[in-house]
């Protein structure tokens, strides 16, 4: 059976069909595949499945059970810097390349729910950038603007989404790859409290701050898929046991905190931020304006202090190794891990619990914060110009998130004047991830509808 190609990829669409019998994962399976060989950006998947293998994954799947595989027959692709059994690993570094025996308990737990993997996905090399282009392959083209940069560090979990590629994508998040990508896709972008995801498996970037994350096309669908991988793995080290709810039954936020001076590089951004504080305003959200200031300062410390050498700790071995493989930007970030000393360490980590100490009463004035996931919106040309300018000011609103140990969800705004999109990211303490999609849910619906880039919408 042939499905409709305007057909929505996301999941409460594919679930009616399939359980209408008007859609079987067979035919999405073969959907995708159309639409990747039609849309023709190599920039995307750094390893794509044979399509009879994917095929034949649709084909092992149980009887259609949505209750017991909230994930069943939806297609999905995985960050190549996280691991999936028999599919290489690289993290866009043909050198580091491997193989893994087993998968990580992330993508095993999507598996285990019913999805079917297409493929790995680009990124900037070893997951150090947020926009996209640090990658020895094709850079994946940006949804809505070939000239604008993708995102990153997950880009091409982020454009397989908003393509209509896909119905999920895993990035990771340690500075706000899982953010900024979803915010220049019109995507959602769920980064879940530290250690609610184990990270075993992901190649680290930084292991003390690193999230698996998800892309979606809407909120519920995200969280779908981060019920189904969140939980405690004594494996992990870094793994963090969490009590969390689902959305529906979580307190409302009543008080959001919004930045006291926005941040933003242009007209049509700040118009875009205008427009979606009005939305917030229209959600009966009281909104109060928050100095960010000391927020800035811890996200200050992840490039300016030494948590840019833990970058180097992951990595370092192979990058002093083979540095010829390193892409050239990457290799310049990580060499400026041999200006910290130990003594560096500790004062920065001494910095931090200050900072962290100094932003609680932010937390007692507010529900959670609102603010643009990113204050401007890179050319490729003004990367190819400055390579670190325009990256670091896309780290303004997401550095600091996982260094204070906030949970974030990312989720589209009113389209800027100019037709691109522009993102809301909701923060809030760690634990508050249900909070947050459950505000975020009803935000999207009022704000942008639109799914990614597809003629999909949120269904009234």
């Amino acid at each position: 059976m042939t499905p409709d190609p305007l057909i929505s990829l996301d999941r409460a669409s594919l679930h009616a069909a399939y359980a209408a019998g008007t859609l079987s994962a067979a035919s999405v399976v073969a959907l995708a595949y159309r639409r990747i060989a039609a849309l023709d950006d190599p920039g995307i998947f750094l390893h794509l499945l044979p399509e009879a293998a994917a095929q034949a994954a649709a084909a092992a799947l149980p009887p259609f059970n949505p209750a017991r595989y909230p994930l069943w027959g939806l297609p999905v692709a995985v960050k190549d810097n996280i691991d999936v059994a028999g599919l290489p690993t690289t993290a866009a570094c043909p050198a580091f390349a491997y193989t893994p025996a087993e998968s990580s308990p992330a993508v095993a737990r999507l598996l285990a729910a019913g999805a079917v993997i297409l493929g790995k996905t680009n990124l900037d090399q070893f997951a150090t950038g947020l926009v996209g282009v640090r990658t020895p392959h094709p850079v994946p083209r940006n949804a809505f603007d070939a000239t604008r940069v993708p995102g990153g560090s997950s880009s091409g979990s982020a454009v397989a989404v908003a393509q209509g590629l896909v119905s999920l994508a895993l990035g990771t998040d340690t500075a706000g790859s899982g953010r900024v990508p979803a915010a220049l896709n019109n995507l959602v972008g769920l980064k879940p409290s530290l250690g609610a995801v184990s990270t075993r498996g992901v190649v680290p970037a930084c292991r003390t701050l690193d999230c698996v994350s998800v892309f979606a096309l809407t909120v519920p669908d995200a969280w779908a898929a981060f019920a189904v991988m969140a939980g405690e793995d004594a494996a992990d080290p870094f793994s963090r046991g969490i009590a969390w709810q689902e959305p529906g039954a979580a307190a409302p936020v009543l008080r959001l905190g919004v930045p006291h001076r926005p941040e933003l590089d242009d007209e049509a951004g700040r118009a875009a931020w205008d427009a979606a504080t009005r939305a917030l305003a229209g959600l009966g959200v009281a909104l109060e304006p928050v100095d960010l200031s000391d927020f800035h300062a811890a996200a200050r410390l992840l490039y300016d202090g030494p948590w840019v050498a833990e970058r180097a700790a992951a990595v370092g071995s192979f990058a002093q190794a083979k540095p010829e493989a390193m892409h050239p930007v990457t290799r310049h970030i990580l060499a400026g891990a041999g200006r910290f000393t130990a003594v560096d360490a500790f004062r920065g980590l001494y910095l931090l619990a200050e900072l962290k100490r100094r932003t609680e009463p932010v937390w007692r004035r507010v529900d959670a914060l609102a603010v643009p996931s990113a204050p401007n919106f890179p050319t490729l040309q003004e990367l190819a110009t400055d390579p670190l300018g325009p990256n670091a000011r896309l780290g303004t609103y997401t550095n600091f998130v996982n260094l204070l140990d906030l949970a974030a969800l990312a989720v589209p705004g009113p389209f800027r004047p100019d037709g691109l999109p522009a993102g809301i990211t909701l923060i809030a303490p760690r634990g508050a991830d249900a909070r947050l999609a459950a505000l975020g849910a009803r935000l999207q619906a009022a704000a942008q509808p639109r799914l990614g880039a597809t003629g999909g919408r949120i269904a009234a």
